[in-house]
């Protein structure tokens, strides 16, 4: 990978549930890893693991490290929203899901807010996304648009503390642009 960043010392909070595209929680959370970060996949509902989407299917499970209800913003350097259609979906009806991520824009620590996929519908719900640039998978951009955010169609996009991308294929520079920001 190009974007090579030290991110030793740095801590990242992933939050999901079941249904999490799987690539985008996997893929990141290795990358950030081989930087040096300490990585958190942090949950909902008391779940010890979580279980991926891997195109048509259930995929891989991933330990939960700690329920969002237990876990403080001001812990993390950054936060990751993976995609997928049924865990932003599920999570944005989350009443301390989207708690968290308010708290986690508003405090200081916190370099990056990154969403991929339809990870940007937190983003909407959290009133994150009104004035903000973003990106998206396609068929949210019309959520987005409603919500207020200017919609771009690139790879990666980035505005104040939110780190946006579109698809799995994005995900280099999607991780890129967070570790960037956290380094």
């Amino acid at each position: 990978m190009s974007n090579q960043f030290n991110l030793t010392g740095k801590k990242i909070a992933i939050l999901a549930t079941s249904g999490f595209e799987q690539s985008e929680l996997i893929k990141p959370k290795e990358m950030l890893a081989e930087q040096g970060a300490e990585v958190d996949v942090l949950s909902i509902d008391d779940q010890t693991s979580i279980t991926g989407w891997d195109q048509d299917q259930w995929g891989e499970k991933v330990a939960v490290d700690k329920q969002v209800t237990a876990a403080a913003p001001g812990d993390y350097d950054a936060v990751v929203l993976p995609g997928g259609q049924i865990n932003p979906d599920i999570l944005r009806n989350n009443e301390q899901a989207v708690s968290f991520i308010k708290r986690a824009h508003a405090e200081t620590r916190v370099r990056a807010i990154g969403a991929i996929c339809h990870g940007p519908w937190l983003l909407i719900e959290s009133e994150l996304a009104r004035d903000s640039k973003v990106t998206s998978f396609p068929s949210i951009k019309t959520d987005l648009l409603n919500a207020g955010a200017a919609w771009e169609d690139n790879e990666v996009v980035h505005d104040g503390k939110l780190v946006t991308s579109r698809n799995p294929d994005d995900i280099p520079a999607f991780v890129g642009k967070i570790s960037e920001l956290v380094a």
